[in-house]
């Protein structure tokens, strides 16, 4: 029944001209609303936001007088210009100690390798000599050991020998003792009276010889022995050269470790040199990156220390925009949606740009002293959540944003 009624009523109503005006503005306004509401329904906005972006600080790596500064405030630069100098010259001084410290290492290693060679070689050779005397000692025991037994087999024959000479002698004289009354008497011929005589100095003459060989025997035994005892001394004394010579090794690897300390000393020295160049490299301190100089604190003559801030540079051509939004306007916000940033300090130009990245946890929780919710009494407060919009960097050739500026930032969530 309504919309009969209705259709009665625009019916009429464009039976006149008058009628269809009204008709067509009504559509238009209903248009206009309808795009207004389908476009600020389809946004999240927030004020909350500022132009982000690096700031590289420059910091002395040595300490030292500053001997010149090459660059002032708000000065662009770009990446290897030189922007400080440092005073150079105890950095010289302590390169010359260094590098003669160096010399010196090396010179030390040099003689410590080539007497650790000369050393290692006649510690080798008194080892090799230490023995080849104790074997030769021990042959010489061996040897006049054996001589020893031979001497006192010869001294067993000589004694025997003269034993029986004695007997031999006993006889002929008993013979001859027994013969020469009878030859008095007539009783035994001359002849073989002769004949004991001469058997008797024959035997005297084998006991004198058999009495020879005996004390030649006992000389010849006196002589090994006398032998053996000087080599029972040589391999005493060639054992203690062993025994000396027998620490041969250690004093080999006391010398490889000499020498292995004299390298480990000329690397610690190549490495103070090393250190030494690059603290001098060190004074001459260069820009990084491209930017703006910023902050500079640093002037000619003072006496600056390792890690002190000197200024630091501002690339303005990589720059984008922080904003924090209530996180009840997440639920929309996604990576690659479009965004419109309106600069204050332009008078609200506007940049386009696109959402990045959104933060892992709020700003909250990134402060000096987070919210502690488990104590105390507790009030639901909205928290903002950082969201990052890069800037198409073609709409800023003159590098017009500055990091800290603030801005509006609307995100298009359709």
């Amino acid at each position: 029944m309504a919309d009969r009624t209705l259709t009665r009523l625009v019916a009429r109503l464009g039976s006149n001209g008058r009628g269809r005006w009204i008709i067509a503005g009504v559509l238009i306004v209903l248009v206009v609303i309808a795009a207004a509401w389908i476009r600020l329904s389809g946004r999240e906005t927030t004020d909350d936001a500022q132009i982000d972006g690096h700031i590289a600080p420059i910091a002395a790596r040595i300490g030292g007088s500053v001997a010149t500064v090459l660059v002032h405030d708000n000065q662009t630069v770009q990446a290897g210009d030189v922007l400080v100098k440092i005073d150079t010259r105890d950095l010289e001084v302590s390169l010359a100690k260094v590098q003669a410290d160096l010399d010196e290492a090396r010179a030390t290693a040099k003689a410590a390798h080539a007497g650790g060679a000369v050393n290692t070689t006649v510690a080798s050779s008194q080892l090799a000599g230490a023995k080849a005397e104790q074997l030769n000692a021990r042959t010489g025991v061996e040897l006049a050991e054996r001589d020893i037994e031979a001497a006192t087999a010869k001294l067993s024959a000589a004694e025997a020998r003269q034993r029986e000479a004695e007997a031999n002698l006993a006889k002929a004289t008993k013979d001859r003792e027994r013969l020469e009354p009878l030859v008095k008497k007539d009783e035994v011929s001359h002849q073989q009276f002769d004949l004991a005589v001469t058997s008797e100095a024959a035997a005297s003459a084998s006991l004198d010889s058999a009495h020879a060989a005996v004390i030649e025997a006992q000389k010849a035994i006196d002589i090994a022995r006398n032998r053996k005892s000087q080599a029972e001394n040589r391999v005493t004394q060639a054992s203690s050269s062993v025994d000396a010579a027998a620490t041969v090794p250690a004093q080999v690897h006391a010398i490889q470790a000499n020498a292995e300390s004299a390298d480990a000393r000329v690397a610690q020295e190549e490495a103070a040199v090393a250190q030494a160049k690059l603290n001098l490299e060190y004074a001459t301190i260069r820009a990084p990156i491209a930017g703006l100089v910023s902050r500079k604190t640093v002037e000619v003559g003072q006496i600056v220390q390792p890690g002190q801030p000197l200024m630091a540079l501002v690339p303005l051509d990589k720059v984008w925009v922080t904003a924090n939004f209530k996180e009840t306007q997440l639920s929309a916000i996604r990576p690659g949606q479009e965004a419109s940033i309106s600069v204050d300090a332009y008078g609200g130009r506007t940049f386009k740009g696109s959402v990045d990245s959104i933060a892992a946890a709020t700003g909250a929780r990134f402060s000096l002293l987070p919210p502690e919710n488990a104590s105390g009494n507790f009030v639901k407060v909205v928290q903002r959540i950082p969201v990052k919009i890069v800037i198409d960097t073609s709409q800023d050739p003159q590098h017009v944003l500055r990091p800290g500026m603030s801005v509006e930032a609307t995100v298009f969530t359709r």
